[in-house]
């Protein structure tokens, strides 16, 4: 099963150059996983969409009502965020070798403890799921 990272979500919702392949992989998948961390930072994508000018209001509410009715129609598998998942995020990060940051941290975490496979499109988390052992595929 697969584990979806905001930066191959938000892809999904919002026109990019691999919102197509992102739909694809998505589409073929049972339902993917996510985590409480991935309801906020699409939104915080979207509002940074609009700020910048790049999406209208319109759109991003459109977008967020979109996320959240397959959310509630249970197109995806919540996966709660814990106490273990902070810790693993905390020792990972205090290891110094990699760019994580805490909620990048904390979505590897959540991936690895339930051996989940991340989807991603952002190339540094990519490496850093590698080099923490955490399975990953990226999408270009």
């Amino acid at each position: 099963m697969i584990y979806l990272d905001t930066s191959v979500l938000v892809p999904y919702y919002c026109p990019e150059p691999n919102s197509e392949e992102i739909e694809k992989i998505i589409m073929k998948s049972v339902m993917p996983g996510i985590s409480s961390l991935t309801e906020v930072e699409p939104a915080s994508a979207v509002s940074r969409k609009i700020r910048e000018g790049n999406l209208s209001l319109t759109d991003g509410n459109r977008i967020i009502a979109a996320f959240q009715s397959h959310a509630g129609q249970n197109l995806f598998l919540m996966i709660p965020v814990s106490s273990l998942h902070y810790q693993i995020a905390k020792d990972w990060i205090a290891r110094f070798a990699t760019s994580l940051r805490t909620l990048d941290a904390l979505h590897l975490a959540v991936a690895f403890s339930n051996s989940l496979t991340v989807l991603t499109a952002d190339k540094k988390f990519d490496d850093s799921a590698r080099y923490l052992g955490v399975r990953s595929t990226l999408i270009l």
